[in-house]
């Protein structure tokens, strides 16, 4: 969950376990998975946009519940 005050990004909590996570100025500075996804047809959520941020660990338990496992894959370009 994103807080914003005066329009500035200013703190960021897990929405799964409600942890707070590092931002300095309006940077996040640890490891956060962010959603923003607009459903489209053949959904039952059509026209809706869902977001949300989970901390590492959050993310970790998600995708080690998964039935088929993550692409994984490393990249030398860190932007």
């Amino acid at each position: 969950m994103r807080v914003y005050k005066d329009e500035h990004f200013a703190e960021l909590y897990c929405n799964q376990c409600g942890k707070p996570m590092k931002v300095e100025n309006e940077i996040i500075k640890e490891g956060n998975f962010a959603v923003d996804y607009r459903w489209d047809y053949f959904s039952d959520k059509d026209g809706r946009r869902h977001r949300f941020d989970l901390c590492e660990d959050c993310y970790n338990r998600l995708i080690e519940s998964f039935q088929y496992p993550i692409d994984d894959e490393g990249y030398s370009e860190l932007v």
